[in-house]
C-alpha cells in the first residue's frame, strides 16, 4: 500500500493498494479537524485498501457504523468503477456509484454546484484536453489546479491560500490503467510551487 501518512493520527487522506484500488476521504461541510470521542477519518482508506476491488470496499465501508467518525466523503475507485461514500455522522455509510465522465468532490457530494469550488472549475475541468498519463502529459489539469485566484471565497480556489490554518500543502495526479497499474504524480507542494514527480508503484496488478 501506497499513500500520504497523517502525522497526528496515522491514517491517510490517499493511498493505493498493489490491487489497483484506490481510496481518498475528505470531510464535509462544518466538520474540519479531530473531534473528542471520534475515530480519525485517516482510518478509512486503510479499512477500504484491505479489499480487493472498489466494490467489496465500498460494501465493508457501508457496513460500519458512521457515527464512530465525523462526517466524511469518500472516493474509491478501480479500473472498472468508482464510487462515492457519504458518512452523515449517523446510521451506515451510504454508497452511490460514480457517473461515467469527469466528477468533481469537495466537502459537497459530487458535481453540487451548491459547492464554490466546484461551480467554478467542474466546467473547466470538463472543457480541458483530456490527461494522458501514459505520456506523462498532465498539462492542462496541472494548471488548473495551479489556479489560486477567486472573486468572492477561496473557497473558489483550487490552491486554497492559507487561511486560519487551512489550506493546499501538496498535489496529486492519479490514474488508473486498463491493465490495473497505478500511475500517480505527485507534488510535495501546491501545484505550480513544486513539480509533479512519479510515484514508485510497481507493476500492474495481477
Amino acid at each position: 500500500m501506497i499513500g500520504g501518512r497523517d502525522r497526528s493520527a496515522g491514517g491517510t487522506w490517499m493511498a493505493a493498494n498493489p490491487a489497483g484500488l484506490v481510496a481518498a476521504v475528505l470531510n464535509r461541510p462544518g466538520s474540519l479537524g479531530p473531534a473528542p470521542g471520534k475515530r480519525s477519518r485517516g482510518e478509512l482508506p486503510l479499512l477500504a485498501l484491505e479489499h480487493g476491488s472498489a466494490a467489496a470496499a465500498a460494501a465493508a465501508i457501508a457496513a460500519l457504523p458512521a457515527e464512530e467518525w465525523r462526517p466524511f466523503n469518500m472516493l474509491l475507485a478501480d479500473r472498472r468503477e468508482g464510487f462515492f461514500l457519504r458518512g452523515t455522522g449517523t446510521g451506515r455509510p451510504e454508497v452511490e456509484p460514480l457517473p461515467a465522465g469527469v466528477s468533481m468532490i469537495t466537502a459537497h457530494d459530487p458535481n453540487d454546484l451548491s459547492s464554490p469550488r466546484t461551480a467554478r472549475h467542474l466546467p473547466r475541468f470538463r472543457a480541458a484536453p483530456p490527461p494522458r498519463p501514459d505520456r506523462e502529459d498532465w498539462s492542462a489539469w496541472e494548471a488548473l489546479l495551479a489556479d489560486d485566484t477567486y472573486k468572492l471565497s477561496p473557497a473558489e480556489a483550487l490552491r486554497v491560500p492559507p487561511v486560519g490554518g487551512f489550506g493546499t500543502v501538496c498535489s496529486s495526479l492519479l490514474a488508473l490503467g486498463a491493465d490495473g497499474q497505478v500511475l500517480w504524480r505527485f507534488a510535495t507542494g501546491p501545484a505550480g510551487t513544486a513539480p509533479f514527480r512519479p510515484v514508485p508503484m510497481g507493476g500492474p496488478a495481477p
